[in-house]
């Protein structure tokens, strides 16, 4: 069983910030996949379901960013499960936006909602790092990540959103190279050839030369004028 814990604040006025792709891509899987109605639990909203035959709990923690560690920790008692039976899904200012990266363990990066989750849960859970960019300096992201995404960003957005759901079977089952092959689907989907260069294609498109006609069929007209050629 895992524990997929999205990070953002709760509310609606913070509902479309970069700082809350974590909730975006919760809600996305969610509805994709059948999963139950979120309910009021563990200090956050709680749905459960299934991926194929692996059992899943989506969390969102309720108890704002900074104290995200809480609400996690209070699910993982209740489900009995370790820190690697988790895997979180975050905002990442140092990924370009519409980039998707898996970590496992390592440093929280300044990011309070990891922060949080190492102080309460420690740093061995797995996470997604969706990238949202950067605003050039670091004075700049607090306000940068609390600010809506601009109506610039929904295509590659619901991209980035639609992959993570289509990948989260192969997800829970550690094989995250399919995951982000899921992902990069989305994003930049493979074109389509046009069957205009090569010489494979122009022996596709081109007609075979016609086969010669045997000496027996042809009629006496056809042999006078081969004479003559």
């Amino acid at each position: 069983m895992k524990l997929i814990v999205g990070l953002g604040n709760p509310g609606a006025k913070y509902a479309r910030h970069r700082h809350n792709i974590g909730f975006m891509a919760l809600d996305r899987i969610a509805a994709d996949h059948g999963f139950a109605p979120w309910k009021g639990k563990h200090q956050g909203s709680v749905s459960e379901g299934r991926f194929g035959s692996d059992r899943a709990v989506l969390l969102k923690p309720e108890t704002y960013m900074n104290n995200s560690g809480q609400s996690v920790q209070a699910a993982m008692r209740f489900y009995k499960l370790e820190p690697t039976d988790v895997i979180v899904f975050h905002d990442e200012i140092d990924l370009a936006p519409g980039k998707v990266k898996c970590k496992s363990g390592g440093g929280h990066a300044g990011h309070n909602g990891l922060r949080s989750l190492h102080a309460h849960i420690g740093p061995e859970y797995d996470r997604v790092r969706l990238g949202v960019g950067h605003p050039g300096h670091k004075d700049a992201v607090p306000g940068y990540v609390l600010r809506d995404f601009p109506k610039a960003d929904e295509a590659w957005l619901d991209d980035v959103l639609r992959g993570i759901s289509d990948g989260m079977a192969e997800l829970v089952k550690g094989d995250t190279a399919k995951f982000l092959n899921a992902v990069a689907l989305r994003v930049s989907p493979p074109r389509s050839g046009t069957g205009t260069k090569g010489g494979a294609s122009k022996a596709k498109t081109e007609a075979p030369p016609p086969e010669p006609v045997p000496e027996e069929s042809k009629s006496a007209l056809q042999r006078l004028v081969a004479k003559f050629r």
